[in-house]
């Protein structure tokens, strides 16, 4: 049996594999990495629009993904974000951007504004 890929799940992601997109279906059984920062913008996001059935209970699976944060992470993702000031990245996506390229896994997204850069899996 193959090695499962690994990836960093942004919010946008953490959302769409909550809804059941069908686009992120062959996501489900790979090794996740994420943020709590992610986590509570996907939550917030979800929350916003209403969503409250079995969010409690996704979320408390996710968690278990989350991981901690170099301190060089945090510097590395402010330069990121300024390189990038044009497009007016969330400060969340920058960092999650910045650990996927040094943990060396692809940052799974469906963000138009990462769609050309390296490094990015984006699925719609």
């Amino acid at each position: 049996m193959g090695k499962k890929m690994n990836y960093f799940f942004d919010s946008y992601a953490l959302i769409e594999i909550f809804k059941g997109s069908i686009n992120y279906s062959k996501y489900q059984d790979v090794v996740t990495v994420t943020t709590y920062f992610n986590l509570y913008e996907a939550y917030y996001s979800l929350k916003n629009k209403g969503t409250d059935t079995g969010i409690d209970d996704f979320f408390n699976i996710i968690r278990a993904f989350c991981i901690n944060l170099k301190f060089d992470w945090i510097k590395e993702a402010t330069n990121f974000r300024l390189k990038h000031k044009k497009n007016n990245l969330s400060y969340v996506d920058c960092l999650g951007y910045v650990i996927a390229k040094d943990l060396n896994i692809k940052f799974l997204t469906g963000d138009n504004q990462f769609k050309d850069l390296e490094n990015v899996e984006f699925v719609k």
